[in-house]
């Protein structure tokens, strides 16, 4: 191996990691070069208003991380067009029970993974963080009776709430079961309470399609709960405004900061 290779992160793509719907459920795992790396992870959760996108929508972060030291892994989830809520969360935590029940051949501390999404991906992430081992939430995806709390959560212009989405979305992703209490207990808002590991919120002050009311209210509410959160907020930037190059490398530069001060 050259001294190059030595300092790239190397990626692993098409990981089985567990399943759902009668499929097998796949993930990208993103190591750091070994000289840099680190005993915690970030699970990374792609977006896509629930029904679109993929796990390699978040390589940029994998890779920026990775570089960081951190070893990355992107899942995928069963979108709403194919199965509807809980699945995807479920689809989430199995991914979450695979790193930790893997945790000696990812070279990671399974006490110290942290879950990162962006935007319908954030919200999964928060929801995650937010209901550790309740029955409801967890699905049948593999490794049953492993632990699914995570260190710290990052939330990158989360939908917090289902108040003012677009509906079409929101429609397809609770279809034949889309009431109140359904959407009560799908909003991390709801779970927002003392014992919720510390959190990350990043918004843009002008995101159109995830109001930045979602992040300042759950700023409010984890505050209030006692839970060690932060807020960043940029000023002028829309929704999907971290797919800048120059953005994403000072979000990355962000997370990781986070992540140092509350699980490193």
């Amino acid at each position: 191996m050259t001294t190059a290779q030595a300092d790239r992160v190397s990626v692993e793509p098409d990981i089985i990691f567990g399943n759902g719907g009668g499929r097998s459920l796949r993930c990208d795992i993103y190591r750091p070069p070994a000289a840099l790396k680190k005993d915690t992870s970030v699970l990374l959760v792609h977006g896509g208003g629930w029904a679109q996108g993929d796990r390699t929508q978040l390589r940029g972060f994998g890779i920026l991380l990775g570089r960081l030291g951190y070893t990355c892994v992107a899942t995928e989830y069963r979108l709403s067009g194919e199965s509807p809520w809980p699945a995807q969360v479920h689809d989430v935590k199995a991914c979450l029970r695979w790193m930790k029940a893997h945790a000696a051949d990812l070279a990671i501390d399974p006490s110290k993974v942290v879950i990162e999404g962006n935007s319908a991906g954030a919200h999964l992430s928060l929801i995650t963080a937010g209901t550790p081992n309740l029955p409801a939430f967890e699905g049948e995806g593999g490794n049953p009776g492993v632990d699914t709390s995570v260190a710290a959560t990052i939330a990158v212009y989360p939908p917090t709430h289902f108040e003012n989405l677009l509906s079409d979305p929101i429609r397809a992703l609770f279809k034949g079961n889309d009431t109140e209490a359904t959407r009560s207990a799908a909003s991390p808002l709801t779970h927002a309470r003392s014992g919720h590991p510390p959190a990350l919120l990043i918004h843009g002050n002008r995101d159109e399609v995830v109001p930045p009311d979602h992040s300042t209210r759950m700023y409010a509410a984890l505050d209030k709960a006692g839970v060690p959160v932060e807020l960043h907020m940029y000023a002028g930037q829309p929704h999907g405004f971290d797919e800048a190059p120059r953005l994403g490398r000072q979000v990355a530069d962000i997370m990781a900061s986070f992540v140092e001060r509350y699980v490193d």
